[in-house]
C-alpha cells in the first residue's frame, strides 16, 4: 500500500514510518456537512486508519454545491449523509474502516466515543455541539479542532487540552441563538470550505504524529477580502472548562427533546425513548402513515409529507421536521403521527 502513498511519504516529515503511525490511528469527526466531507476525504486518501464519521441529517441539493462526498442519486436514494459519505469514502481508499453513525451527538454518550479516538475534529453547524465537545475532551484530554466557515470567511484552531486554550478560554459564554449568521442566511462560497479543511486536515496529521510544528493559535482567513489573521490567545485559569474543570454541557445526561436547526425552517425532535433505545418499525409504521399521504423509505428512513410540513423520522425514533422553527409546534406534530 505504499504505493498509494508515496507523494506523502516523500514528504521527509511524514516518511514511511509516519505513514505507518497514520494507519494506526483513529479519528472522529462529528458533522458531515461542507467540513466534514472535505475534512473525511483529505484524511482517507492520507491514509488514517480509522474514521467515524457522526451525523444526523440527511442530503438536500444545496449540499452539493460544497459537500463534495455527496451526489444526486445519493438524494434519489434518500441516503442519510454519513451513509453517503462512507459508501463513497470506501471506493476510494478500501484500507481504511469507515463507520457511519446516523445520530445526534448530545451527552448522554459523547465519552464512549471519544474515549476510543485518537482525535476529534469538529465539523458541526451549532455551537452547543461545539461546548459538548469542548467539555468531554478537556475532561478526557484528547486534542480536537475546532473549525468553522460562513460567507467568505472561516476559522480553525487546534485546542491541546492543558496546552493550548480550549474553546471556553476563547468564547466563554455561547453565542444566543440569531446572533450569529448561518449559511442559509449569508451563504457559504466552497472555495473557503477548502481552505479550512485544508488547515483543519494538515493540522490533523501534525497532532496524530506529534509534530513540533502543530498551531498554537486561532488562524482566520477571508478569501473575499484577501484577508488572514493568526491570533495568539491565552489559556484563561478562571475557565470554567480547562481551568475549573467544571463541565457543564457535558453534565447535561440528555439533550433537548426538540431543537430549531438554525437557518433551515426546520426542527429536530428526538423521541422520548433514550438513545439507542428503540429501533423503529419503518415497514409497519409506514403502513399506519398511509393514510396521511405518501411515505416513503429505506433502512435509513423514514420520509412523509403532511400539510406544508415534510417529515423524516431515523431509526432511534429522531425526526427531522421541515417547514416550522416552531419547537412547541414540531412536538405536536411529532406525537401526531409519531405517538410518542
Amino acid at each position: 500500500m505504499l504505493d498509494r502513498y508515496s507523494r506523502q511519504t516523500l514528504f521527509a516529515p511524514i516518511g514511511k514510518e509516519g505513514q505507518e503511525r497514520l494507519r494506526n490511528s483513529s479519528v472522529t469527526i462529528i458533522g458531515c456537512g461542507a467540513l466534514g466531507t472535505v475534512l473525511a476525504n483529505n484524511l482517507c486518501r492520507a491514509g488514517i486508519g480509522k474514521l467515524v464519521i457522526a451525523d444526523r441529517d440527511y442530503i438536500e441539493y444545496n449540499n452539493l454545491q460544497r459537500q463534495i462526498l455527496f451526489d444526486e442519486d445519493d438524494i434519489a436514494r434518500h441516503l442519510p449523509k454519513a451513509i453517503a459519505a462512507a459508501n463513497k469514502l470506501r471506493q476510494i481508499n478500501s484500507d481504511v474502516q469507515i463507520e457511519a453513525l446516523v445520530e445526534d451527538i448530545h451527552a448522554d454518550g459523547i465519552e464512549t466515543l471519544v474515549q476510543t479516538t485518537d482525535l476529534v475534529l469538529d465539523a458541526t453547524d451549532n455551537f452547543e455541539t461545539r461546548y459538548l465537545l469542548n467539555d468531554v475532551c478537556v475532561k478526557l484530554q484528547r486534542p480536537w479542532i475546532y473549525s468553522g466557515v460562513i460567507a467568505s470567511y472561516g476559522v480553525t484552531m487546534n485546542i491541546l487540552p492543558a496546552d493550548t486554550p480550549c474553546l471556553r478560554c476563547v468564547f466563554p459564554a455561547m453565542p444566543l441563538p440569531g446572533t450569529t449568521p448561518t449559511c442559509d442566511t449569508a451563504g457559504v462560497l466552497n472555495g473557503i470550505v477548502g481552505a479550512i479543511s485544508g488547515i483543519a486536515s494538515t493540522e490533523a496529521l501534525k497532532i496524530l504524529l506529534h509534530s513540533p510544528q502543530v498551531s498554537r493559535a486561532m488562524l482566520w482567513m477571508d478569501l473575499w477580502e484577501n484577508t488572514y489573521d493568526r491570533l495568539e490567545l491565552p489559556r484563561q485559569p478562571d475557565c470554567p472548562a480547562c481551568g475549573q474543570h467544571h463541565f457543564e454541557f457535558l453534565d447535561t445526561l440528555t439533550g433537548p427533546h426538540a431543537t430549531s436547526l438554525c437557518g433551515r425552517n426546520a426542527v429536530q425532535v428526538r423521541g422520548n425513548a433514550g438513545r439507542h433505545a428503540l429501533t423503529l418499525d419503518f415497514p409497519t409504521l409506514a403502513t399506519r402513515l398511509q393514510a396521511v399521504g405518501n411515505v416513503q423509505y429505506n433502512q435509513f428512513l423514514l420520509r412523509f409529507s403532511v400539510d406544508s410540513y415534510d417529515i423524516t423520522l431515523f431509526p432511534d425514533g429522531r425526526a427531522i421536521i421541515k417547514g416550522t422553527a416552531d419547537e412547541q409546534l414540531a412536538r405536536s406534530l411529532y406525537a401526531r403521527y409519531i405517538g410518542m
